[in-house]
């Protein structure tokens, strides 16, 4: 059988499969979870990988679910991901109300594509075709929400970092895989109906903690020391550092007030914020986040507060592999109806914890079309299902198939002339020394 023959059964299994594909992405739009709390979600998961077979794992870094196709020839292992967790949207019409998540990012629909995706090649047979395995993951906590909470995770020795994968680097999920891909949905024009950025924003999170003196707002203002007005000067300072940021290092910082203060007539002494410092290098993050030390020191320092600054290993930058998105690429031309409707290269703002695993392995994180409204808004929505839940389906049995059909030479090939840019040693030594606490008294 020809490999464009396999590709063609695949698409059929697939198919035929539509409707339980999509009510999948549905059942998981209606009810979303935070990260490192998808135990739902994993449940579908782990009940779809049983249905078909599957061997699988469940469980890791809290909630992730790992299933292996063995083929059982020598070759490498090709990782097809899918995100379970949703983020906080509270308007969102589709919002969870006791815990204000919402699948506002499409993670419901890439968790769809890659059962999807596990069903076509299972029904057609596929992996007798192919060298290797092909892992079908499930992972936890992409969205860096809730920080404080997970720093309690932390805290308790339930988890190490912050974020999904990460997590699941540091546990040595990902020793056994060679290469990994995943699709995320897009509701953006500009986006076309699919295409390959060449990279991504990493970042680091901060938790800052203002501390002043309580006294009677109206009273006697004089002998507190205000924590809030601290961290309005900090704020000040940080959006005077923004000229000073190049704007080929892409650098993002976006603070919040979460606690500031108790009483209206208490002069505040506990003031608590959180930001992301987000850039397109690790140099650049670093050398942006000194910036921001200083600005948060000299809103202690303006006061005579005390401030507390938590810095917290965040995301690396994604760099996608050239080849694997060209891959991407031949196989989603034919259905897009052009090179017009595809978007290549660029770089992009926002970051994900793939870009983790591309400094480790080769990886691929491109986009696809499916849905309306921007990412992070109330808008959002799936509004193809067909785009949305199975184009990506075939899109990633398509890669798995590409890579490793016969010998699987392409996969090899990519693998014998990229150098990743760290080792899993590396990369996790640097996660590590990333991860401090600084006390600055400004008096």
């Amino acid at each position: 059988m020809t490999k464009e023959e396999l590709k063609t059964q695949v698409y059929e299994a697939i198919d035929r499969r539509r409707d339980e594909i999509v009510a999948l992405g549905e059942t998981i739009m209606k009810n979303p979870e935070l990260g490192f709390k998808e135990f739902e979600t994993a449940a579908l998961v782990r009940d779809k990988f049983a249905s078909l077979d599957l061997p699988h794992r469940a469980g890791l870094a809290i909630t992730g679910v790992k299933a292996k196709l063995e083929s059982g020839k020598k070759g490498p292992t090709v990782a097809l991901i899918g995100e379970l967790d949703a983020l906080i949207v509270a308007s969102h019409p589709q919002v969870n109300a006791a815990t204000g998540a919402a699948h506002a990012c499409g993670h419901n629909a890439q968790i769809a594509g890659l059962i999807g995706a596990a069903m076509g090649l299972v029904d057609a047979g596929a992996i007798q075709h192919l060298a290797g395995d092909v892992v079908f993951f499930a992972v936890p906590a992409e969205e860096y929400v809730e920080v404080e909470y997970r720093s309690g995770l932390m805290k308790e020795g339930e988890i190490e970092f912050l974020g999904g994968k990460p997590e699941l680097i540091g546990l040595g999920e990902f020793d056994d895989i060679d290469m990994a891909m995943m699709i995320h949905t897009s509701g953006s024009r500009e986006d076309r109906l699919a295409g390959v950025a060449d990279s991504s924003n990493g970042c680091i999170v901060k938790q800052i903690r203002y501390i002043g003196r309580e006294a009677h707002a109206g009273g006697a203002p004089e002998r507190g020391v205000n924590a809030l007005y601290a961290a309005h000067v900090a704020l000040a300072a940080i959006n005077a550092l923004r000229e000073t940021f190049r704007d080929q290092d892409s650098i993002r910082v976006h603070p919040i007030i979460t606690r500031g203060g108790d009483l209206v007539n208490v002069i505040p002494a506990d003031v608590r914020m959180e930001t992301y410092v987000r850039g397109k290098t690790t140099a650049a993050i670093q050398e942006a986040n000194r910036k921001v030390d200083r600005a948060l020191r000299a809103g202690a320092l303006a006061l005579g507060a005390q401030v507390e600054i938590a810095t917290l290993p965040g995301y690396f930058p994604l760099k996608n592999d050239r080849r694997m998105g060209e891959l991407f690429k031949q196989n989603i031309l034919p259905i897009l109806g052009g090179e017009e409707n595809f978007a290549q290269g660029g770089h992009r703002a926002g970051s994900t914890d793939m870009g983790d695993v591309s400094y480790i392995m080769p990886a691929l994180h491109p986009f696809m079309a499916g849905a309306t409204g921007s990412g992070h808004t109330p808008e959002w929505h799936i509004s193809d299902a067909e785009k949305g839940y199975v184009w990506p389906a075939k899109s990633l049995a398509a890669m798995a198939i590409d890579l490793l059909y016969g010998d699987a030479e392409p996969a090899r090939q990519i693998l014998e002339t990229t150098k990743p840019e760290m080792t899993k040693e590396e990369y996790l030594a640097f996660q590590r020394s990333m991860k401090k606490t600084e006390v600055y008294q400004g008096e």
